[in-house]
């Protein structure tokens, strides 16, 4: 995730989509969490922790819907979006929260940070995008090197990630910036996309209490 990331936030960052002062104290504070994460998420069952991720995600879901329609009607009623500030403590406390889930959880964490963005600075979808790819390479280095010293990696599988995400990303990059322009649509088609992931983990691990 972390070489992903990295790799398409280059062009995130010259199509003009970063926030940097956002990036950098979400990234600072996030990969602190995400320390402190991963090393409480090492001692859970994995298939619990997929379980318990799932319910998050629905969550995350339902307040990305929730955000995208106050977003939307804030903005016409503003004219145009206003540069949030690059620190507030809003901001912190939710980069810390995130990156404390995205260690436990043993992800990158783009699934939290993009709306975690969202709710602290009320920034554009498309921003809150560009931006979290910096936090998600962070994380995904600080995490990922924690697991590693305890030997959790699977190092051909990870390779194989690494590959499909920078042509996913890509992709996925340059199909975000066409919809930006039209209001919803990427907070619709994300939180789409994390209702039908959570639907997926609930069904492959609802037997994880039993």
């Amino acid at each position: 995730m972390a070489v992903s990331a990295f790799a398409n936030f280059t062009g995130h960052w010259r199509a003009g989509n970063v926030r940097w002062g956002n990036a950098l104290v979400f990234a600072a504070f996030g990969v602190v969490g995400a320390l402190g994460g991963s090393t409480l998420g090492k001692a859970f069952d994995g298939e619990r922790l997929l379980f318990l991720f799932a319910l998050v995600m629905i969550a995350v879901g339902l307040l990305m819907l929730r955000s995208g329609t106050r977003n939307r009607s804030g903005a016409a009623a503003a004219g145009e979006a206003v540069a949030p500030p690059a620190f507030t403590p809003k901001l912190a406390a939710v980069a810390l929260a995130v990156g404390v889930m995205s260690g436990f959880f043993g992800i990158g964490g783009g699934f939290l940070i993009v709306p975690g963005l969202v709710f602290a600075t009320g920034m554009p979808m498309i921003n809150a995008i560009g931006t979290s790819l910096f936090a998600v390479g962070a994380f995904g280095v600080a995490t990922a090197a924690n697991y590693a010293v305890s030997g959790m990696i699977d190092w051909p599988v990870a390779a194989e990630y690494i590959a499909g995400g920078l042509v996913g990303g890509w992709v996925g990059m340059r199909l975000a910036c066409r919809l930006a322009g039209q209001k919803g649509t990427l907070d619709r088609i994300f939180a789409s996309l994390i209702f039908a992931v959570a639907a997926y983990m609930l069904y492959r691990t609802g037997n994880a209490w039993t």
